[in-house]
């Protein structure tokens, strides 16, 4: 099928359209991601110290717990355990990989000839069949079979016909069903196929981004900023709360050793605050 010059500009604005809208994408993930990196590292800095100091009293706790049950243990008293703390991961925010540059567009023509009429290869064919213009002989008894069929053909406007006969006795075919321009259809195919792959793997790599749960705190801490509150203060008074509350903790725990019923009691209530 012919590709005409209206088709081959609309479908390079066709692409346009998508590598424009890729951009947008790109810069859309960019500048989120760029926000979250900026907001962890506000997060961190304001809160990184306490959250480090709540960890490190949670592992002495684990401790001082393994001790008692082992203890209790062997005085045939059963207590629950608590399983061990874990550190808390930071999933990957990776930047985007780079994305495959599109080929260059092929040189040389950009449009198909459009295919002739049916009277135009009707002409053709009579004008390389008819029997007036062979040698007599069994040559120009072929080209009467021949221009019979032509006759035929284009009588029932079959242009099927007339094309097969044509490619068949050699004539090119861009004069018979129009220039091919296959490399410039092929360029163009692939070029739209790779942007809309690479508009498959921005999409999801901001969608893997937009569930992170830093995001989601982000946007609500930047909302209670813009509303006058403090909410990264909030959050370290909260965490001061919780280092003294296991500083007590990790005192009485590291003293109740000595009488089995206190200590059970001590494991049974630490077991419940983190079950």
């Amino acid at each position: 099928m012919a590709i005409t010059r209206h088709e081959l500009t609309r479908r390079r604005e066709q692409l346009q359209d998508l590598q424009r809208y890729l951009a947008v994408l790109e810069a859309d993930h960019d500048g989120a991601r760029a926000k979250l990196l900026g907001f962890r590292q506000r997060y961190l800095e304001a809160l990184g110290p306490l959250m480090r100091e709540l960890d490190e009293l949670e592992a002495q706790l684990h401790q001082a717990t393994a001790l008692l049950s082992e203890a209790l243990k062997r005085q045939g008293v059963e207590a629950p355990m608590s399983a061990s703390p874990r550190a808390k991961a930071w999933p990957d925010t990776p930047a985007l990989p780079d994305a495959t540059p599109l080929p260059p567009e092929p040189t040389g023509p950009t449009t198909d000839l459009p295919p002739p009429s049916l009277k135009t290869l009707y002409r053709r064919a009579a004008m390389r069949f008819h029997p007036d213009l062979a040698p007599s002989g069994p040559e120009r008894e072929v080209c009467e079979q021949r221009m019979m069929i032509v006759n035929d053909a284009y009588a029932s406007g079959d242009r099927h016909r007339l094309e097969t006969l044509l490619l068949a006795a050699g004539e090119l075919p861009e004069k018979v069903i129009g220039g091919p321009a296959d490399a410039v259809r092929a360029w163009l195919g692939l070029c739209e196929h790779m942007v809309q792959g690479r508009i498959r793997v921005v999409q999801a790599q901001t969608a893997m981004l937009q569930a992170q749960q830093m995001h989601e705190l982000r946007i609500a801490v930047e909302r209670a900023e813009v509303g006058g509150m403090r909410p990264l203060d909030i959050m370290a008074a909260r965490l001061r709360a919780q280092i003294a509350e296991r500083r007590q903790e990790l005192y009485i725990g590291e003293r109740v050793g000595g009488d089995a019923s206190l200590a059970a009691d001590f494991l049974r209530k630490r077991h419940q605050r983190l079950t």
